[in-house]
Protein backbone atom coordinates (compact mmCIF):
# COMPACT_ATOMS: atom_id res chain seq x y z
CA UNK A 1 0.00 0.00 0.00
CA UNK A 2 1.28 3.33 -0.57
CA UNK A 3 1.97 6.04 1.70
CA UNK A 4 0.45 9.38 1.63
CA UNK A 5 3.75 10.93 1.64
CA UNK A 6 5.51 9.23 -1.51
CA UNK A 7 5.45 11.21 -4.21
CA UNK A 8 4.62 9.42 -7.60
CA UNK A 9 7.77 9.45 -10.33
CA UNK A 10 6.74 10.66 -13.57
CA UNK A 11 8.26 9.31 -16.42
CA UNK A 12 8.10 9.36 -20.49
CA UNK A 13 9.04 7.27 -23.33
CA UNK A 14 8.39 6.24 -27.03
CA UNK A 15 7.56 3.56 -29.15
CA UNK A 16 9.85 4.42 -32.12
CA UNK A 17 9.38 3.56 -35.48
CA UNK A 18 11.24 3.79 -38.70
CA UNK A 19 9.76 1.86 -42.04
CA UNK A 20 6.31 1.77 -43.39
CA UNK A 21 4.00 -1.63 -43.87
CA UNK A 22 5.76 -4.87 -42.64
CA UNK A 23 9.11 -3.62 -43.27
CA UNK A 24 8.79 -0.98 -40.27
CA UNK A 25 11.48 -1.58 -37.27
CA UNK A 26 10.91 -0.16 -33.49
CA UNK A 27 13.74 0.83 -31.54
CA UNK A 28 14.86 -0.94 -28.67
CA UNK A 29 17.60 -0.43 -26.09
CA UNK A 30 19.36 -2.71 -23.82
CA UNK A 31 20.46 -1.48 -20.56
CA UNK A 32 23.64 -3.45 -18.94
CA UNK A 33 22.18 -2.44 -15.39
CA UNK A 34 19.26 -4.45 -15.80
CA UNK A 35 20.60 -6.91 -18.68
CA UNK A 36 17.06 -6.04 -20.33
CA UNK A 37 15.76 -4.89 -23.53
CA UNK A 38 13.52 -2.25 -23.32
CA UNK A 39 11.53 0.84 -25.11
CA UNK A 40 13.25 3.88 -24.04
CA UNK A 41 12.66 6.15 -21.59
CA UNK A 42 13.36 8.49 -18.79
CA UNK A 43 12.51 10.88 -16.34
CA UNK A 44 11.33 13.92 -16.22
CA UNK A 45 12.84 16.52 -15.22
CA UNK A 46 11.50 19.40 -12.90
CA UNK A 47 8.58 21.87 -14.24
CA UNK A 48 9.42 19.39 -17.74
CA UNK A 49 6.18 18.72 -20.16
CA UNK A 50 5.70 14.74 -20.34
CA UNK A 51 5.98 15.14 -24.35
CA UNK A 52 9.01 17.06 -24.40
CA UNK A 53 10.46 14.50 -22.16
CA UNK A 54 9.50 11.56 -23.90
CA UNK A 55 11.17 13.49 -26.89
CA UNK A 56 14.40 14.15 -25.14
CA UNK A 57 14.98 10.94 -23.89
CA UNK A 58 14.50 8.87 -26.87
CA UNK A 59 17.21 11.33 -28.46
CA UNK A 60 19.62 10.37 -25.32
CA UNK A 61 19.51 7.04 -24.86
CA UNK A 62 18.91 6.21 -28.85
CA UNK A 63 20.63 9.11 -30.54
CA UNK A 64 17.01 9.20 -32.70
CA UNK A 65 15.34 12.46 -33.25
CA UNK A 66 11.52 11.94 -33.41
CA UNK A 67 8.19 13.38 -33.36
CA UNK A 68 5.18 12.07 -31.02
CA UNK A 69 2.10 10.51 -32.49
CA UNK A 70 -1.24 9.38 -30.92
CA UNK A 71 -0.65 8.40 -26.73
CA UNK A 72 -0.09 5.05 -25.80
CA UNK A 73 -0.91 3.48 -22.60
CA UNK A 74 0.36 4.22 -19.06
CA UNK A 75 2.70 1.63 -17.83
CA UNK A 76 2.70 2.13 -13.75
CA UNK A 77 4.55 0.07 -11.43
CA UNK A 78 7.14 0.39 -7.73
CA UNK A 79 10.53 1.31 -7.61
CA UNK A 80 12.17 1.46 -4.07
CA UNK A 81 11.58 5.18 -4.29
CA UNK A 82 7.79 4.70 -4.56
CA UNK A 83 5.51 4.22 -7.31
CA UNK A 84 6.14 5.48 -10.94
CA UNK A 85 4.35 6.04 -13.89
CA UNK A 86 5.62 6.22 -17.46
CA UNK A 87 3.35 7.76 -20.29
CA UNK A 88 4.08 6.43 -24.03
CA UNK A 89 3.63 7.91 -27.36
CA UNK A 90 4.31 6.71 -31.04
CA UNK A 91 7.28 8.01 -31.74
CA UNK A 92 8.05 8.91 -35.79
CA UNK A 93 12.12 8.84 -36.27
CA UNK A 94 13.07 12.24 -38.06
CA UNK A 95 16.89 12.21 -37.92
CA UNK A 96 19.60 9.79 -35.96
CA UNK A 97 22.73 9.98 -35.34
CA UNK A 98 25.68 7.87 -33.63
CA UNK A 99 25.26 6.96 -30.05
CA UNK A 100 28.43 5.98 -28.33
CA UNK A 101 27.58 2.70 -25.50
CA UNK A 102 27.62 3.90 -21.71
CA UNK A 103 27.06 2.56 -18.54
CA UNK A 104 22.46 3.64 -18.93
CA UNK A 105 22.46 2.21 -23.03
CA UNK A 106 25.27 0.02 -24.52
CA UNK A 107 22.97 -1.16 -27.23
CA UNK A 108 20.36 0.29 -29.53
CA UNK A 109 18.51 -1.88 -31.90
CA UNK A 110 16.53 -1.66 -34.41
CA UNK A 111 13.90 -4.83 -34.34
CA UNK A 112 11.49 -5.69 -36.58
CA UNK A 113 7.71 -5.51 -35.55
CA UNK A 114 7.06 -9.23 -36.23
CA UNK A 115 10.38 -9.96 -33.22
CA UNK A 116 10.33 -6.93 -31.43
CA UNK A 117 7.62 -8.29 -28.73
CA UNK A 118 9.75 -11.49 -28.39
CA UNK A 119 12.59 -9.42 -27.43
CA UNK A 120 11.04 -6.58 -24.73
CA UNK A 121 11.51 -8.21 -21.80
CA UNK A 122 8.65 -6.80 -19.48
CA UNK A 123 5.40 -7.86 -20.15
CA UNK A 124 3.94 -3.91 -19.46
CA UNK A 125 6.15 -2.60 -22.30
CA UNK A 126 4.60 -5.25 -24.64
CA UNK A 127 1.22 -3.66 -24.50
CA UNK A 128 2.10 -0.88 -24.83
CA UNK A 129 4.16 -1.59 -28.32
CA UNK A 130 1.56 -3.66 -29.46
CA UNK A 131 -0.92 -0.58 -29.37
CA UNK A 132 1.79 1.44 -30.99
CA UNK A 133 1.92 -1.08 -34.28
CA UNK A 134 -1.91 -1.79 -34.30
CA UNK A 135 -2.13 2.11 -34.68
CA UNK A 136 -2.68 3.72 -38.05
CA UNK A 137 0.48 6.72 -38.75
CA UNK A 138 -0.90 10.07 -37.67
CA UNK A 139 -0.71 13.44 -37.72
CA UNK A 140 -0.98 16.39 -34.88
CA UNK A 141 -3.13 19.22 -35.58
CA UNK A 142 -3.24 21.53 -32.49
CA UNK A 143 -5.56 24.13 -30.89
CA UNK A 144 -3.94 26.67 -28.53
CA UNK A 145 -5.92 29.38 -26.76
CA UNK A 146 -3.63 32.38 -26.36
CA UNK A 147 -1.35 32.33 -23.37
CA UNK A 148 -2.47 34.90 -20.53
CA UNK A 149 -2.83 38.77 -22.06
CA UNK A 150 -2.84 42.35 -20.63
CA UNK A 151 -6.15 42.62 -18.43
CA UNK A 152 -8.64 44.65 -20.99
CA UNK A 153 -9.11 46.74 -18.15
CA UNK A 154 -5.36 47.69 -17.73
CA UNK A 155 -5.01 48.33 -21.36
CA UNK A 156 -6.58 51.37 -23.41
CA UNK A 157 -5.75 51.09 -27.05
CA UNK A 158 -6.96 48.94 -29.35
CA UNK A 159 -8.05 45.64 -27.68
CA UNK A 160 -7.01 43.63 -31.06
CA UNK A 161 -3.29 45.37 -29.95
CA UNK A 162 -3.70 43.44 -26.46
CA UNK A 163 -0.29 41.98 -26.08
CA UNK A 164 0.68 39.11 -23.24
CA UNK A 165 1.83 39.68 -19.58
CA UNK A 166 4.83 38.28 -18.16
CA UNK A 167 2.94 34.97 -17.30
CA UNK A 168 1.52 34.89 -20.36
CA UNK A 169 4.81 35.41 -22.51
CA UNK A 170 6.26 32.21 -19.88
CA UNK A 171 3.42 30.24 -20.65
CA UNK A 172 4.30 31.30 -24.67
CA UNK A 173 7.65 29.67 -24.36
CA UNK A 174 6.80 26.94 -22.79
CA UNK A 175 4.66 25.61 -25.67
CA UNK A 176 7.66 25.92 -27.96
CA UNK A 177 8.56 22.32 -26.04
CA UNK A 178 4.86 21.03 -26.61
CA UNK A 179 4.95 21.78 -30.32
CA UNK A 180 8.36 21.12 -31.05
CA UNK A 181 7.47 17.50 -29.42
CA UNK A 182 4.77 16.90 -32.37
CA UNK A 183 7.05 18.69 -35.39
CA UNK A 184 4.25 21.40 -36.00
CA UNK A 185 5.62 22.69 -39.04
CA UNK A 186 2.41 25.05 -40.03
CA UNK A 187 0.94 28.03 -37.64
CA UNK A 188 -2.45 29.84 -37.85
CA UNK A 189 -3.32 32.55 -35.41
CA UNK A 190 -6.37 34.96 -35.12
CA UNK A 191 -5.00 38.02 -35.97
CA UNK A 192 -4.77 39.60 -32.39
CA UNK A 193 -1.53 40.45 -31.46
CA UNK A 194 -1.85 38.34 -27.64
CA UNK A 195 -2.69 35.34 -30.01
CA UNK A 196 0.15 35.90 -32.40
CA UNK A 197 2.79 36.44 -29.57
CA UNK A 198 1.80 33.17 -28.13
CA UNK A 199 2.60 31.22 -31.25
CA UNK A 200 6.00 33.40 -32.15
CA UNK A 201 8.41 31.98 -29.26
CA UNK A 202 8.20 28.50 -31.52
CA UNK A 203 7.69 30.12 -34.85
CA UNK A 204 11.10 31.74 -33.66
CA UNK A 205 12.60 28.74 -32.86
CA UNK A 206 11.75 26.71 -36.12
CA UNK A 207 12.25 30.09 -38.67
CA UNK A 208 8.51 29.40 -39.54
CA UNK A 209 5.96 32.27 -40.09
CA UNK A 210 3.01 32.72 -38.00
CA UNK A 211 0.14 33.27 -40.74
CA UNK A 212 -2.83 35.65 -39.19
CA UNK A 213 -6.53 33.97 -40.29
CA UNK A 214 -9.04 36.82 -38.81
CA UNK A 215 -11.71 34.68 -39.01
CA UNK A 216 -9.68 32.77 -35.42
CA UNK A 217 -10.27 36.67 -33.94
CA UNK A 218 -12.82 37.87 -31.64
CA UNK A 219 -14.10 40.38 -33.40
CA UNK A 220 -14.97 38.20 -36.47
CA UNK A 221 -14.97 34.52 -35.54
CA UNK A 222 -17.36 35.24 -32.80
CA UNK A 223 -19.91 36.14 -35.00
CA UNK A 224 -19.22 33.68 -37.59
CA UNK A 225 -18.71 30.47 -35.16
CA UNK A 226 -20.39 28.16 -37.82
CA UNK A 227 -17.83 29.43 -40.32
CA UNK A 228 -14.68 28.95 -37.65
CA UNK A 229 -15.90 24.83 -37.64
CA UNK A 230 -15.99 24.38 -41.14
CA UNK A 231 -12.68 25.95 -41.40
CA UNK A 232 -10.69 24.00 -38.80
CA UNK A 233 -12.51 21.36 -40.10
CA UNK A 234 -11.13 21.65 -43.37
CA UNK A 235 -7.35 22.31 -41.92
CA UNK A 236 -7.41 19.45 -40.61
CA UNK A 237 -8.60 17.47 -43.15
CA UNK A 238 -5.78 18.25 -45.02
CA UNK A 239 -3.32 17.92 -41.90
CA UNK A 240 -3.75 14.76 -41.90
CA UNK A 241 -3.86 14.23 -45.49
CA UNK A 242 -0.85 15.79 -46.12
CA UNK A 243 1.01 14.86 -42.73
CA UNK A 244 1.92 18.39 -41.86
CA UNK A 245 1.41 18.29 -38.60
CA UNK A 246 -0.26 21.91 -37.92
CA UNK A 247 -1.18 24.74 -35.13
CA UNK A 248 -3.88 27.54 -34.50
CA UNK A 249 -4.23 29.66 -32.28
CA UNK A 250 -7.70 30.94 -31.16
CA UNK A 251 -9.83 33.00 -28.33
CA UNK A 252 -12.07 32.00 -25.43
CA UNK A 253 -15.53 32.40 -27.80
CA UNK A 254 -14.07 31.17 -30.50
CA UNK A 255 -12.56 28.08 -29.04
CA UNK A 256 -15.78 26.12 -28.70
CA UNK A 257 -16.03 26.15 -32.62
CA UNK A 258 -12.62 25.48 -33.22
CA UNK A 259 -12.90 22.40 -30.92
CA UNK A 260 -15.87 20.98 -32.76
CA UNK A 261 -14.28 21.45 -35.79
CA UNK A 262 -12.50 18.17 -34.50
CA UNK A 263 -15.39 16.68 -33.57
CA UNK A 264 -15.04 16.89 -30.33
CA UNK A 265 -16.99 17.77 -27.28
CA UNK A 266 -16.61 21.58 -26.19
CA UNK A 267 -14.03 22.11 -22.73
CA UNK A 268 -13.23 24.72 -21.15
CA UNK A 269 -9.49 25.90 -21.78
CA UNK A 270 -7.18 27.94 -19.40
CA UNK A 271 -5.08 30.07 -21.25
CA UNK A 272 -1.47 28.61 -22.50
CA UNK A 273 -4.08 25.25 -23.05
CA UNK A 274 -3.20 22.86 -26.06
CA UNK A 275 -4.98 20.21 -27.18
CA UNK A 276 -3.20 17.85 -29.69
CA UNK A 277 -5.47 15.88 -31.94
CA UNK A 278 -4.33 12.85 -33.83
CA UNK A 279 -5.46 12.59 -37.47
CA UNK A 280 -5.39 9.82 -39.63
CA UNK A 281 -4.80 10.46 -42.98
CA UNK A 282 -8.68 10.38 -44.01
CA UNK A 283 -9.07 13.28 -41.18
CA UNK A 284 -10.31 11.02 -38.87
CA UNK A 285 -9.68 11.81 -35.04
CA UNK A 286 -7.91 8.37 -32.97
CA UNK A 287 -6.75 10.01 -30.34
CA UNK A 288 -6.39 13.77 -28.39
CA UNK A 289 -4.80 15.01 -25.33
CA UNK A 290 -4.72 17.82 -23.28
CA UNK A 291 -1.70 19.95 -22.19
CA UNK A 292 -1.77 22.74 -19.75
CA UNK A 293 0.28 25.47 -19.55
CA UNK A 294 2.64 24.78 -17.58
CA UNK A 295 3.94 21.36 -16.10
CA UNK A 296 2.29 20.36 -12.79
Amino acid sequence: MSSKSERTIRAAGAVVLRGSGNRRVVALVHRPQYNDWSLPKGKLEPREQACAAAVREVQEETGVTIRLGAPLADVTYRIVKGPKVVQFWVGYAVSETARRPDHEVDEVEWVPITHALDQLTYPDEKVVLAEAIAMPETTPFVIVRHAKATLRKAWSGDDAKRPLDAQGKAQASNLVDVLGAYGVAQLKSSTSTRCVQTLEPYAKSRKLTVKPVSLFSEEVGEEHLAGVQRYVRKLAVRAGATGTATAVCGHRPVLPAMIAGVDLPNRAMTPGTALVVHMDDEGVVLAHEWHGPRPD
